[in-house]
């Protein structure tokens, strides 16, 4: 199955406009940025009506540009917020503007990081900027989210992952985890939209690791995901024992885990869900039938399914997102891939 956009522009980011999650609504308005183009541009588009035809292969007609904005300098990151501000210069260096390469939204907080390795908080009621955590890294820091309200994860390109309480004063992190071997550069981090001690992050080794941010400072888990630099990784916001990766090497992976015990579908809920899952709060140690199937280790290797979502590539997939049954991702192939019909 494929349907491609192709739009002139090499896509450096994709994100679906959030939809209710109490409703059956489907998403149907996407914006994308791109990157190293003569003019870079953050678009937003339009997949039509959903009773319309031709969905029988999981694909419909071509997206709609609505309308585009011109964009100084590449697209790094993309996140959806009632909000028309702008910030100059947020992230710099003594004498030249840094690249600000992540965002993270917690509406009306906003939080990004940058090659400058400072962490900077907004409010998007606000005009200044709230809060600057100076040196809050050596290295670059390639990507930012919330883990919960008032606390964030950074991960950087010396393979440390490192969680930070806005609520305290202090500029060092609360926890610093970190790849064993060699400090291999991560680039993208998702959490687990119900349980928020379940981390997963990727980087310049393709491999996908899954973090327990309660139990020590290694990673859960590694497995072997993709042949060159993995972009970004998200878990299904309300069907989290689904998860979605893509890389350099022009694949897009969809991972697919169950517990031995099948977890029952009330203890999927996502981040907005209005049940409140036990299993977000289970400690460890706890009842194990209620624990995600990502911390059961090496044994559910053999009940992890992966699947390719696009047909053969050879330029890199750099962005993808998720939401319900729809899958959007964006190419160096100057290539936007919409998938209505995804299997979770």
């Amino acid at each position: 199955m494929e349907s491609a956009k192709y739009v002139s522009q090499k896509i450096s980011k994709t994100r679906w406009r959030p939809v209710s999650y109490s409703s059956l609504q489907q998403p149907d308005i996407f914006v994308t940025g791109s990157w190293d183009n003569e003019e870079n541009k953050v678009s937003v588009w339009s997949i039509g009506n959903l009773g319309s035809s031709g969905l029988e292969d999981g694909f419909e007609g071509d997206p709609q540009l609505i309308c585009e904005q011109k964009h100084d300098g590449d697209v790094l990151d993309l996140q959806t917020m009632s909000i028309c501000k702008h910030w100059a210069r947020a992230h710099r260096y003594p004498s030249d503007n840094a690249p600000s390469t992540g965002v993270a939204c917690n509406s009306p907080e906003i939080v990004t990081v940058g090659e400058d390795g400072r962490i900077i908080v907004f409010r998007a009621d606000q005009e200044g900027v709230v809060r600057v955590i100076e040196n809050a890294d050596s290295s670059t820091l390639h990507a930012v989210t919330y883990l919960r309200t008032t606390e964030v994860l950074t991960v950087n390109s010396i393979g440390q992952l490192k969680l930070w309480d806005l609520r305290q004063q202090s500029n060092s992190p609360s926890q610093i985890l970190s790849l064993s071997r060699d400090r291999v550069p991560l680039y993208c981090v998702d959490r687990h939209p119900n349980q928020q001690h379940i981390v997963a992050t990727g980087g310049q080794d393709g491999m996908l690791c899954v973090w327990d941010v309660r139990q020590g400072n290694m990673p859960f888990s590694l497995m072997e995901a993709h042949s060159a630099e993995m972009w970004e990784v998200h878990f299904h916001p309300t069907n989290p024992d689904h998860l979605f990766t893509c890389s350099e090497d022009g694949s897009l992976l969809h991972w697919e885990t169950s517990s031995p015990s099948e977890m029952p579908s009330f203890l999927q809920g996502g981040r907005n869900s209005n049940m409140t899952s036990r299993s977000a709060m289970a400690p460890a140690g706890g009842n194990q039938s209620i624990i995600s199937a990502w911390l059961h280790g090496d044994s559910s290797k053999s009940r992890l399914e992966t699947t390719h979502m696009l047909p053969s590539q050879t330029l890199s997939v750099n962005s993808l997102d998720v939401l319900g049954q729809c899958l959007v991702c964006g190419t160096d192939g100057e290539a936007i891939f919409v998938n209505r019909q995804v299997p979770v």
